[in-house]
């Protein structure tokens, strides 16, 4: 064999054990965060060059694109590495999560770039998410911000337990001992409340590379790690395979009649071939009859592996499903204590519902409650109605039906959650479940001899909700009254909720904030439901202005029950009209929150009927009704 035929085969082989090696690393995944000027992107960029982990030409382009957009007065600037978008580019600015993968001799590294500002905040709860360790910047200059006790806080809640304390800028203040250990001592005071493992202080500089990968001369009375040096040992391996198995369903594979298999991945646990699974909520049993892997067959399927089980008899699973170990289920339930971050603008309230996605499920979800927001500042517990941008707190949860579940800290699989918006898809909640409400394990719903279909024998009619909405103005008492009043000839057993009288009594104690307006047609719903299953047909007439709570109160009802009249009236007609002189108080500002002035009144868009009162009389509004009905 010749010699360049032996140098290629050594080539060939080194290259090899080289792929084998980085196959058998260990992968951490962190993310930088702190508040908006600190570093972060610069850190990340240092990083990369000082480790020699980026390419000639992309060194070339730096070099240039530092000349043209960087903030170094030429110098390389290294947060142009990780700051991609042109938008970050031109504001100097980090917007969306930059996501980097590198790797050195003893780890693989997936890092994460937050946004320090405060409007991007929900960005930095994204990147959050998954990481096992934080990398929390604090500029030497400024000290603590609010942004870095908020981002604090937020990796404390999503359960990271190990934290790098990254003093950066050092050389801005002479690499001056004394402001680090300021910094490192009043950041302490405020972790106390956190649920951190570790907290590992190294001074910094990102732009000169103090400690980054080397250890600074400048910083001769620190004798901790490199933060590079602290990533590459920190221990960060929990007990994933000691923990009971989870496996949430999300698709039943079906490709022909001779195979049923559920896909997933595992998110805690282990599993292998026969042993005894339980299929939740259903709680059937059955065993595994094979771990299928693309064309191979496992013997075990381990956390964070995406495999499709099959069982040795038919069950009923689905989509949203949960496959448990059979000796070590997780609960079910249907009402939660949460941790919630609210990530829109638009403003969140008690008893307003929206979409809650858990791993592979999707239900509707309410606020029930809100207990308390925190003031990121000092922690302190502040009562709420609602939850505003950025805004942490406490709350209650309940789904429109029982789900299994983990707590976060146990399985962060089972117990993360985001909330989404019906109507704008937007994604306005993160949140974790602490605990299930044991009211929910204690309340059962009792039959009775005497139900809903035996009083409409009774009273001769089914019960039905008609729901009139509308301006103030726009006639829904007088229509609701001459509607009552030609069932009530006709026999029907009738009662009407009016937007005024109930606020009268059951609601007197709430005003006309959005928040208050949610919870008025809260209750006043959950009254219907009740009236109509007394076998009445009850008519409400308020202007429920919010599309969202219109439809929260229809999803209470059958889908013959609840008719939605639109009173369709221009604003100025019922402005004209103002039987209450409401409008001229709302003109005046005497009256804020007032709907149609300052307020907004979304019209229904499927009603099924629509009245227009400016054009009809109330006897021919009557006849629609009736005729619909």
């Amino acid at each position: 064999m010749s010699e360049a035929a032996l140098s290629l085969a050594e080539l060939e082989s080194r290259v090899q054990t080289y792929i084998d090696t980085q196959a058998n690393l260990d992968l951490l995944r962190f993310i930088t965060c702190g508040s908006v000027d600190d570093g972060k992107s610069t850190l990340i960029g240092r990083m990369l060059y000082e480790a020699q982990l980026v390419f000639e030409d992309q060194v070339a382009s730096l070099q240039q694109d530092s000349k043209r957009q960087g903030t170094q007065g030429g110098d390389i600037d290294f947060a142009l590495l990780v700051d991609g978008l042109a938008a970050e580019r031109e504001q100097g600015i980090t917007i969306d999560v930059a996501y980097r993968f590198f790797s050195t001799d003893h780890r693989k590294f997936i890092v994460a770039d937050t946004p320090g500002h405060e409007q991007y905040t929900r960005n930095m709860v994204t990147g959050a998410s998954t990481a096992d360790v934080a990398v929390i910047l604090v500029d030497a200059v400024n000290g603590l911000l609010t942004q870095t006790r908020r981002h604090s806080f937020i990796t404390s809640l999503l359960g990271i337990k190990h934290v790098v304390l990254a003093v950066n800028k050092m050389d801005l203040v002479d690499y001056d001992k004394a402001v680090f250990d300021e910094i490192v001592r009043d950041y302490g005071v405020f972790a106390e409340q956190l649920s951190f493992e570790t907290i590992t202080p190294i001074p910094l500089s990102a732009l000169k590379g103090d400690n980054v990968i080397d250890r600074s001369a400048h910083t001769s009375w620190y004798q901790g790690p490199t933060l590079l040096g602290y990533l590459e040992t920190v221990n960060i391996h929990g007990h994933d395979d000691e923990a009971s198995f989870r496996f949430p369903v999300q698709w039943v594979n079906r490709p022909n009649a001779d195979f049923r298999g559920f896909a997933g991945t595992v998110v805690a646990g282990s599993v292998s071939r026969g042993e005894e699974v339980r299929i939740l909520p259903s709680g059937e049993v059955a065993r595994v009859k094979d771990i299928v892997l693309y064309h191979d067959n496992l013997d075990a399927a381990h956390a964070d592996q995406a495999v499709t089980l099959t069982l040795d008899r038919e069950v009923d699973a689905s989509r949203g499903d949960v496959i448990v170990a059979a000796d070590a289920p997780c609960e079910v339930s249907d009402q939660f204590d949460a941790s919630l971050v609210w990530m829109d603008q638009e403003e969140g309230y008690i008893g307003r519902s929206y979409w809650l996605m858990m791993g592979t499920t999707r239900i509707n979800a309410t606020i029930s409650d809100i207990k308390f927001k925190y003031n990121i500042n000092t922690l302190d517990q502040l009562s709420a109605r609602g939850f505003e941008l950025n805004d942490i707190g406490r709350i209650t949860l309940s789904f429109d039906r029982p789900v299994p579940f983990e707590s976060y800290q146990d399985c962060k699989g089972l117990g993360s959650f985001v909330l989404v918006d019906r109507y704008t898809h937007h994604t306005v909640g993160a949140g974790m479940i602490n605990y299930a409400l044991r009211r929910a394990k204690n309340i059962h719903r009792h039959s009775h001899e005497v139900d809903k279909a035996a009083r409409e024998r009774l009273n001769g009619h089914k019960g039905k909700v008609l729901w009139m909405t509308g301006l103030s103005g726009s006639g829904k008492s007088s229509v609701a009254n001459a509607v009552e009043l030609a069932l009530h000839n006709r026999g029907v057993h009738t009662f009407i909720l009016d937007g005024d009288n109930v606020r009268h009594g059951l609601n007197k104690d709430l005003g006309f904030t959005d928040a208050d307006r949610v919870e008025n047609i809260r209750r006043t719903a959950e009254v219907a439901k009740l009236m109509v299953d007394a076998g009445l047909v009850v008519i409400t007439a308020f202007i429920s202005p919010f599309r969202s709570e219109r439809d929260m109160a229809r999803a209470l009802f059958a889908e013959d029950e609840f008719v939605e009249i639109f009173l369709d009236v221009p604003l100025d007609v019922a402005e004209e009209r103002d039987p209450k002189g409401l409008y001229k108080k709302a003109r005046r500002g005497e009256l804020p929150h007032f709907t149609g002035i300052d307020s907004p009144y979304e019209a229904p868009e499927t009603a099924e009927l629509r009245l227009p009162t400016a054009e009809l009389s109330i006897e021919e509004c009557v006849a629609k009704v009736l005729e619909h009905v």
